[in-house]
């Protein structure tokens, strides 16, 4: 049963970097072959499918990780990090540090990839976590939870947006209708988590040469306005092309501008770019100084990057094994709500491969045919087929990954702290997207 299979082979992943001691990279891509061979994949065939695991998944991810290290690190060694981390501060008061990630974390989610946000949030966090002495995950865990749950629940991210595509459902009422659920859930459970007994009993340290070991004074950080300008750069462009992209249909050579500027490569490399000239040379800082920056976020970062491309391998070997197509079949027999089977179908399938995308487009399929004469909200069903994508965030989850090394966690410690909020996370979606059904239903609309 293709599902004892993927059970198994995150037992065998866990024991492997648990009780051997395995490295995470080879680890997982032990583990993959073994799948490849058990799922009765051609022998030949599994390098193949292994490098386009990689290959997908780095090369989605590469240029946005490499680029946004570099844009924090320049950030985090000229002082502008500091500058904004102690304004923060000034603004809420270190008792409120965590509302802050909070607000920070939702305006920017709102737009952007959990990935390409994580990465421009996280140096401001661990520059917090410096300033103020405390623990990584009070400060970090707020912002990644908040970040999630944008990603997750609302267009214009990719998920989301496919499946309004399939249920001809409107984008706009979509996001409308969602921000009143992902809003108060992410919230409530990014000020929770981070204090609940078993992740307080957790005391990571900030991985080396992601952020800068100094302290600056006043006179030596550079003004508040240069470092949130270079700051909210990639943000400002990224958000725009999205926002263009909702309100503006059509083929134009202005649209297609604004998509390649608004794109997250593009955008962070201007932005590195920018930030180069303005803590660099404007600030009396040598090129080569800056450079010594840049470099030392790539070094920081190729274990990230081979951890987080070998779990796009083992992602592929699970799509490629046919497990999605046997959980389809499984599930098209199921007679209940449409709502609630298109959350558990995404659930299922998110459990089993890792990719929240591939379980929402597939999950949208097979209630599809359900949606019609249901009188169920076509919005809704986007938002709980959304929702359920973000449950049991795991092993073969490459933003698992990302959470895990970017937060120094051990394996077990981060399935203790992703999947666990990620679960509860989409549980309350799932609440959420039913009590918005019923109050749709009362109101006539």
């Amino acid at each position: 049963m293709p599902l004892v299979v993927v059970g198994i082979s995150v037992l065998v992943l866990l024991l492997l970097m648990t009780r051997m001691k395995l490295n995470g990279f080879a680890a997982l891509l032990l583990v993959a072959v073994g799948v490849a061979v058990v799922q009765g994949i051609p022998v030949a065939d599994i390098p193949d499918i292994l490098s386009d695991g990689i290959g997908g998944q780095v090369g989605d991810t590469m240029l946005t990780i490499g680029l946004g290290a570099m844009v924090g690190r320049v950030m985090g060694d000229s002082g502008a990090a500091q500058r904004i981390a102690g304004k923060l501060l000034d603004a809420f008061g270190p008792r409120w540090v965590q509302v802050a990630m909070v607000v920070t974390s939702m305006l920017i989610g709102v737009t952007m990839f959990y990935e390409v946000a994580f990465i421009i949030i996280v140096p401001i966090a661990f520059t917090l976590v410096r300033v103020t002495g405390a623990n990584l995950l009070w400060v970090g865990l707020p912002m990644s939870i908040a970040l999630s749950t944008m990603h997750s629940f609302l267009p214009p991210h990719p998920g989301p947006t496919a499946v309004a595509a399939t249920f001809h459902a409107s984008v706009g009422l979509t996001l409308f209708y969602g921000l009143f659920i992902a809003v108060p859930a992410g919230a409530f459970i990014a000020l929770l988590w981070p204090r609940l007994p078993f992740v307080k009993a957790m005391s990571p340290s900030i991985p080396k040469g992601l952020v800068s070991e100094g302290e600056f004074t006043d006179e030596e950080m550079p003004g508040l306005g240069w470092s949130l300008f270079v700051a909210l750069f990639p943000v400002v462009l990224i958000a725009g092309a999205a926002v263009t992209d909702m309100a503006v249909s059509g083929e134009t050579p202005f649209l297609h501008t604004v998509a390649f500027i608004g794109s997250a490569p593009i955008a962070l490399l201007l932005a590195l770019i920018l930030a180069i000239w303005a803590f660099g040379p404007r600030i009396g800082r040598s090129l080569s100084d800056v450079s010594s920056s840049c470099s030392s976020a790539a070094q920081a970062m190729a274990m990230i990057l081979l951890v987080i491309g070998a779990g796009g391998a083992f992602k592929n070997v699970l799509v490629e094994g046919g497990i999605s197509d046997y959980i389809k079949d499984v599930t098209d027999s199921w007679s209940i709500s449409p709502i609630i089977l298109a959350w558990l179908v995404a659930v299922i399938l998110r459990v089993a491969l890792g990719s929240a995308t591939v379980a929402v487009v597939t999950a949208s399929g097979v209630v599809l045919p359900m949606l019609a004469g249901s009188g169920v909200s076509p919005e809704m069903m986007v938002l709980a087929v959304s929702c359920g994508s973000i449950a049991f965030s795991h092993v073969n989850d490459p933003g698992f990954w990302l959470f895990k090394e970017y937060f120094n966690l051990s394996v077990v410690q981060a399935i203790k702290v992703r999947t666990s909020y990620t679960t509860v996370l989409a549980v309350l979606g799932l609440a959420g997207v039913l009590a918005g059904e019923w109050a749709l239903g009362v109101l006539g609309m």
